[in-house]
């Protein structure tokens, strides 16, 4: 798995958060995921406000519409 945030979605701080929030999420759901694939996750500035639930569900529904996980 891996994460890209540009300077573009804010300064450091906002960054680090945002890259915190999606490796805490893939950390989470790992074990429900095949172990053959790779996953690259690119945050948008527009996710800048996002708070951990917010990334959670995205992230989850990414997972669903791809046939990744169930529920």
């Amino acid at each position: 798995m891996g994460c890209a945030v540009s300077r573009k979605v804010g300064g450091a701080v906002v960054r680090n958060r945002v890259k915190r929030y999606i490796r805490e999420v893939y950390r989470k759901h790992r074990e429900q995921l095949p172990n053959d694939i790779l996953i690259v996750v690119v945050a948008r500035p527009a996710s800048a406000g996002w708070n951990y639930n917010q990334w959670e569900s995205a992230i989850r529904q990414f997972f669903r519409t791809g046939d990744l996980i169930s529920g």
